[in-house]
This record gives C-alpha cells, sequence and structure tokens, in this order.
C-alpha cells in the first residue's frame, strides 16, 4: 500500500534540518519501506526547506509510523506537525 506523509518544521529547524540531512538520507535508504518518492518542501522565495514530503510503499500505516517516529528529522525534533495517511496513487506522470 502507498503511504503519504506530510512534514512541516518547526520555524526554528533549519540549523538541525542541516545537520542532521545525512543520517535523515542514510535512514530513508536503508528502511523497512520503499520510498517511492521524497522531498523537501519549500517556502514561498523557493529555496528555504520548511517541512518534508513522502510517499512510501509499505505494508502498513504503522509500519510507516514506526520508521517515521525512527526519523533522525523526528528524532532531533525538526518536525513540528507529522500528518501520515493512506495514499491512492491515481496518476503517475514519470517517466
Amino acid at each position: 500500500m502507498h503511504v503519504a506523509v506530510h512534514c512541516v518544521d518547526f520555524p526554528d529547524a533549519l540549523e538541525r534540518r542541516l545537520e542532521n540531512y545525512p543520517a535523515h538520507r542514510a535512514h530513508l535508504a536503508a528502511g523497512s519501506v520503499k520510498t517511492v518518492i521524497s522531498g523537501p518542501l519549500l517556502a514561498p522565495d523557493g529555496t528555504t526547506m520548511i517541512g518534508s514530503l513522502f510517499v512510501f510503499d509499505a505494508s502498513s500505516v504503522a509500519e510507516v509510523e514506526a520508521f517515521n517516529r525512527a526519523d533522525p528529522f523526528n528524532q532531533a525534533n525538526v518536525w513540528k506537525e507529522i500528518s501520515i495517511h493512506p495514499f491512492s496513487l491515481r496518476v503517475d506522470n514519470r517517466e
């Protein structure tokens, strides 16, 4: 099943985000769930990172919730808000 995760950073989280980025990437690469797509959410300036968006392929929402709790960004209090929901992929125009 696909699961979407939408995370919004604390306003003061940019430094913690940058410090924990290598560990976050390693967590995604070695995880028990497959990352379909992921990337940072950006402020209106188009460059400042203010959150994260993921779509995972996993066996359950609970598996993604556990994976998210273990994410270094979560452990470092980068994310203020986290929303996790089942996702129905209807259109995929990636080549």
